[in-house]
């Protein structure tokens, strides 16, 4: 099974290696590679003039003229990435399964009002899953639990001394710094590297340009890096 977090230790991993800004930012747009595949493999498309892309942009049409068999293959495509995004804010399999539904369900309701300009379908469900996410919070004043068992852990590489210093940082350790975090760097690392998302999705996602998106995540990044223990540099 795929390591979720492998596009988030990536990140971090040229954080530790790229000491300059603009040649780190750089580094991070080259490496514009989803963590999250669907279930047939393949990334979620970002080109329109890819043939994936046009096939979900059908399926969108036709659910948005009611077809429910349409919009069950648009959940089958985007669920994964949905789950994931919830889960790591949210830290339970159950809640993000109900919140992950909930999702869906009011994107159901909503899906004639979607509209293409400036808005990926995927984006657009993210934010949904976003504002859940903080309903929920809000209601209940529940605050992030991480527990390490629950965290999937991969198979760690170490051929350079940035991936050793990573092999030194568990899972948990790292969700524990994403969620220090400031609410907006915490869901574009969490948009970018576990669910997958492109920066321009991200940025649809978060209503801000890719230029603000590529920013958030550089600050993020480094502040990842600097929770790296000072003896393990």
């Amino acid at each position: 099974m795929r390591d979720v977090v492998g596009g988030l230790r990536t990140a971090l991993s040229l954080a530790l290696a790229i000491p300059d800004d603009r040649s780190l930012q750089v580094a991070l747009a080259l490496a514009d590679s989803p963590a999250y595949a669907p279930s047939n493999g393949s990334p979620v498309p970002h080109d329109d003039n890819d043939p994936e892309a046009s096939r979900l942009r059908a399926l969108v049409d036709l659910a948005k003229e009611g077809d429910s068999e349409a919009f069950g293959q648009l959940y089958d495509h985007y669920v994964t990435g949905v789950f994931r995004f919830i889960y790591y804010r949210v830290g339970s399999q159950q809640l993000a399964e109900d919140l992950t539904s909930e999702t869906f369900v009011r994107g159901l309701r909503a899906i004639q009002r979607f509209n293409w300009q400036g808005k990926d379908f995927g984006a657009w469900l993210t934010t949904i899953a976003r504002n859940l996410v903080a309903d929920h919070f809000k209601s209940s004043r529940s605050r992030l639990e991480i527990v390490s068992e629950t965290i999937p852990e991969g198979k760690t590489h170490a051929a350079s001394p940035e991936q050793e210093v990573l092999a030194l940082i568990s899972n948990e350790m790292l969700f524990e710094a994403v969620k220090a975090l400031p609410n907006e760097q915490r869901d574009c690392i969490l948009m970018r590297f576990i669910q997958g998302l492109s920066i321009a999705q991200t940025a649809a996602a978060l209503g801000r340009s890719e230029g603000a998106i590529k920013q958030l995540q550089l600050r993020a990044v480094r502040s990842l890096a600097k929770s790296v223990p000072g003896d393990a540099r």
